[in-house]
């Protein structure tokens, strides 16, 4: 990721006591930030001159007894403008990201200090300390407040271990204040006067994630998850650090407008640049997968009892090469003991073997491995090498203390010592890492498509509004089986709830480095103009725009890729139609859309869609209609 920057400070200015109120606005003026340091630091945050909300009680706490935060006293200030412009080393949203803010830095008495920044869509703050040596931190708080009538959509957890997988749920503040547990990041909530806030995080790392709980009747705070150790008192602490770094940003987009947040690039902006000085053996992609239809193929041409066997990875292969997939992504199974050496295959399977037949083909093998056999067996990452594997689907790890933290960076980092790219399953929310080790193409930490009938589209169209801001998901999209829920019963366990456009829609709306073709070949076989419209999709975009949008009803998005546009859309339990206008065509050119779309039939019968051709130009206006559960997919060409 290149940043090419332009930076003007406005203002340094010396303090030997405390100031009153610090104020710092967007860009275009209408967020404005006011951090108060009285007794302790607080940030109000108003729009257009009406309170929006209030950050207070922000410190860190250190082992030590001191409480950073508490009773601040100004040594510096510094305000500056920023004015980049960031090229993501893979750009899941934009080629070229713009990134102009308006900042507030203030280093106060006792080696800390706070940065704030003023972005027209948003706000973002972080700690930094300057201690020097090393320090231990035993919590950090933060108090959230917002309006009255705030309406919370947040994936509760009992505790702090989690893979991030729960259904959302939609709770006023006052009611969440009555629920037990924790909610991971991102969050969204909305205010009574239409404001969308989405809070996450960004450039985390040697650093748990926070979760947040009710701190009263409109207030969420924030919950660290303890390091898995003991202090040398045997007391808990959160992180064991540097005493000198910078803290993660913790970032919030507001807007009215629901299409924004398909189009922010918030994480970007916050995140770090790229670590690794070769890339060019680094490439998202689309693979063929074989664990949701449970290593299923049949038909005419099997001669063979499919399974966990070289005759079945084969045809996977195969299937991969017809259809110009890049990889085989062997899941759970391949391994001679699940949760053991990682290294060793099952009775009947060479992997190394599987490899050079997949090589010959122009295909490549990835491997699934739980993160604990990854860690007890870090040769792993050679020996895969030597194989000639070329990523990992890493699974299982199911927290978010600084100790898996570190397990993720320092699994990245091994990874790409050895040309392995990285998949993370079981997995919280994108914060940065994805940007500074591009080999790690993607989190799941999403209700996902293998939650089988747990997958209802009346949950999934919260995501892309939700864990879609925070990063790259592998939700696991393209099976080709359909039904409507009251239908799904009648189902075997490879199929989704809702029409087979949505899952055409699911490979143009989510984004990620890698994407699955979570089916079967031999149901693929069976639909090829929908398999190779999937296959096709791409992972990476010069441009993306929301184009109609209603939160956990429906979303409708514009990607381009060079020359060509690429539209989807979703919607939840109820049927949509709607006109979206092709203004974003060039002037004087004729464009060939061919769509998929739900057939008359589809809100019966679910795999019923249609595809149609059609002439348009630039501000032509086009139909959508989507049926109960439904999609659209097209491109333009």
């Amino acid at each position: 990721m290149k940043k090419l920057l332009s930076l003007s400070v406005l203002a340094i200015i010396s303090f030997s006591a405390a100031a009153a109120n610090h104020i710092v606005t967007s860009p275009d003026g209408r967020l404005s930030v006011n951090l108060q340091t009285g007794s302790q630091l607080t940030v109000d945050i108003n729009y257009d001159g009406e309170p929006l909300m209030k950050l207070d009680h922000l410190t860190l706490k250190l082992k030590n007894g001191t409480t950073l935060g508490e009773h601040p006293r100004i040594k510096k200030q510094q305000i500056r403008k920023g004015d980049e412009t960031i090229r993501p080393t893979f750009p899941y949203r934009k080629a070229e990201v713009d990134s102009r803010y308006n900042e507030l830095k203030l280093w106060l008495q006792g080696g800390y200090g706070i940065e704030l920044r003023a972005f027209d869509d948003g706000v973002a703050y972080r700690f930094f300390t300057e201690l020097g040596g090393e320090i231990l931190i035993e919590d950090e708080t933060m108090n959230w407040v917002m309006t009255e009538g705030t309406l919370a959509h947040a994936q509760m957890n009992k505790g702090f271990h989690t893979a991030s997988e729960n259904a959302y749920q939609h709770l006023k503040l006052s009611e969440l204040n009555n629920q037990d547990g924790v909610a991971n990041l991102p969050i969204l909530v909305e205010t009574e006067r239409g404001m969308k806030v989405l809070m996450s995080e960004a450039a985390q790392w040697d650093y748990p994630g926070m979760f947040l709980k009710s701190g009263g009747s409109s207030v969420l705070s924030a919950a660290m998850p303890p390091h898995p150790e003991k202090a040398d008192d045997g007391s808990a602490f959160i992180a064991h650090t540097s005493g000198t770094r910078s803290y993660p940003w913790r970032y919030f987009v507001t807007t009215f407008d629901a299409r924004q947040l398909l189009e922010t690039t918030m994480n970007v902006r916050l995140s770090e640049p790229c670590r690794l000085d070769d890339i060019s053996w680094i490439e998202p992609q689309v693979v063929t997968w074989d664990w949701f239809s449970r290593n299923t193929v049949y038909g005419p041409d099997i001669t063979f009892t499919s399974g966990v066997n070289m005759p079945t990875y084969k045809y996977f292969i195969d299937f991969a090469q017809k259809f110009g997939i890049k990889s085989l992504l062997i899941d759970d199974g391949w391994a001679k003991e699940r949760h053991g050496n990682p290294t060793i295959a099952r009775d009947g399977l060479d992997i190394p073997e599987l490899i050079k037949y997949a090589n010959q083909r122009g295909v490549n093998i990835m491997l699934w491995v739980p993160w604990h056999a990854v860690k007890a067996h870090p040769e792993v990452f050679e020996l895969y090498e030597k194989w000639g594997v070329k990523g990992m689907k890493i699974d299982f790890m199911d927290r978010s203390d600084q100790e898996m933290v570190n397990f993720y960076e320092n699994t990245v980092q091994q990874a790409a010592r050895h040309h392995l790219m990285v998949d993370f399953h079981g997995a919280y929310k994108p914060a940065g890492l994805e940007f500074m080790y591009p080999n790690l193409l993607s989190y799941e930490g999403v209700r996902g498509l293998e939650q089988a009938a747990g997958c209802h589209p009346d949950n999934t169209l919260y995501v892309p509004f939700v864990r879609g801001v925070s990063g790259p998901l592998d939700f696991t999209p393209g099976l080709m089986v359909s039904w409507q829920p009251e239908d799904y019963k009648r189902s075997p366990e490879f199929a989704a709830i809702g029409t087979r456009a949505s899952q055409l829609a699911m490979f143009v709306i989510f984004e990620s480095g890698i994407q699955m073709l979570s089916d079967t070949p031999s149901n693929y076989y069976r639909n090829e103009d929908c398999a190779r419209f999937i296959a096709g999709v791409p992972l990476t975009w010069d441009e993306t725009r929301g184009l109609n949008a209603q939160i956990g009803r429906h979303a409708i998005v514009a990607k381009r890729k060079g020359e060509k546009w690429y539209l989807g859309g979703l919607t939840a339990s109820e049927a949509y139609v709607t006109e979206v206008t092709l203004d974003f065509l060039k002037d004087g050119k004729t464009y060939t859309l061919t769509s998929f779309e739900d057939g008359p039939l589809a809100s019966r019968v679910a795999v019923n869609y249609v595809k149609k051709q059609r002439k348009v130009h630039k501000n032509d206006r086009i139909k959508i209609s989507m049926a109960r559960n439904g999609g659209y997919a097209a491109i333009i060409e």
